[in-house]
């Protein structure tokens, strides 16, 4: 069995997705499409621009999710379908990308809720109030456990459980700076702090969420082709009034995605294809899933190597 997973923040690099237009024009008119829907060239910032100006959460969040679609498009110019997965599943933003892949959303709308998504979670917090650290060698539950103690008055909460020995905190700057040097005392072989302009994942996202609540009421969610791993469930769902209540759900809730992964390789999947920038996500799949197979599809000589599976 196999699953189609799609990459979120921290994957962007300038450049991303050209080859993949340049190569095959589906891919190409998904780069037009998103430009159209937000009425700015967005490619050519992806393409040609700043590192530091695509890195914005308004930008990088689109950015990522039409350099996914592009490769996903150019997957299906070579013959292959979204029903070519058992499951799809995103990190984060990726969740997004997935649902577009597997039909639930419009290209257009899910360039434009991504752009308000990111827009939302930029503003939903001042500039240096929040924070998010990444904590590595700890389980979930020692993180966690750090994370409700260090908190105080304050807010810092498990964000991301992205692997046996990578989670990543968020909330108020102070609190998650605490829990880090707690985590060090407690055995983290790391607790980095992460270059990111707000506190995702928190609770401290609720102005976000609500913008998000409307955003979603307003725009048509089919049922997707495939089924899509939430990731605050860590459980698969096809229902579109499910869909648009977890989507909200997720700005302020954690990214399960070690639970995500443990649900497909328990339902039989050992094939994981991560779509877009970047090879986090297998990265992250192998540490989970010692067994698992993981493959980048991102650029044509990717895709040329997958004729044939």
């Amino acid at each position: 069995m196999r699953a189609f997973v799609f990459p979120g923040q921290g994957a962007q690099t300038i450049g991303m997705g050209r080859e993949l237009a340049e190569a095959y024009p589906a891919a190409m008119d998904v780069f037009n499409e998103v430009d159209e829907a937000l009425g700015e060239d967005l490619s050519k910032l992806i393409w040609e621009g700043d590192i530091e100006e695509l890195t914005l959460t308004r930008n990088a969040q689109p950015a990522l999710m039409a350099t996914s679609m592009a490769a996903f498009r150019a997957l299906q110019a070579e013959g292959f379908n979204i029903t070519d997965a058992d499951f799809v599943a995103g990190h984060s933003l990726g969740e997004y990308s997935a649902l577009c892949a597997a039909g639930a959303f419009s290209l257009a709308d899910t360039a434009r809720l991504l752009r308000l998504r990111g827009q939302a979670m930029q503003d939903a917090v001042p500039v240096g109030v929040g924070a998010m650290a990444a904590i590595l060698g700890l389980d979930f539950a020692a993180v966690d456990e750090i994370a409700r103690e260090a908190a105080g008055d304050e807010v810092c909460q498990a964000a991301n459980d992205n692997d046996p020995a990578q989670v990543v905190i968020s909330g108020h700057k102070d609190a998650v700076e605490r829990a880090a040097a707690l985590a060090k005392e407690r055995g983290a072989k790391r607790a980095l702090m992460l270059p990111v302009s707000a506190p995702f994942h928190s609770v401290l996202m609720q102005p976000a969420a609500a913008a998000m609540a409307d955003a979603l009421a307003a725009v048509d969610i089919q049922t997707p082709a495939v089924p899509v791993i939430a990731n605050v469930r860590a459980e698969p769902v096809l229902e579109p009034g499910a869909i648009r209540i977890l989507l909200v759900e997720q700005v302020t809730g954690s990214v399960r995605w070690r639970e995500s992964v443990e649900f497909l390789s328990g339902a039989g999947v050992t094939e994981f294809w991560e779509i877009g920038a970047g090879k986090a996500l297998s990265g992250m799949i192998k540490r989970i899933s010692k067994d698992a197979e993981t493959r980048a599809v991102g650029t044509p000589v990717d895709i040329a190597a997958l004729k044939g599976t």
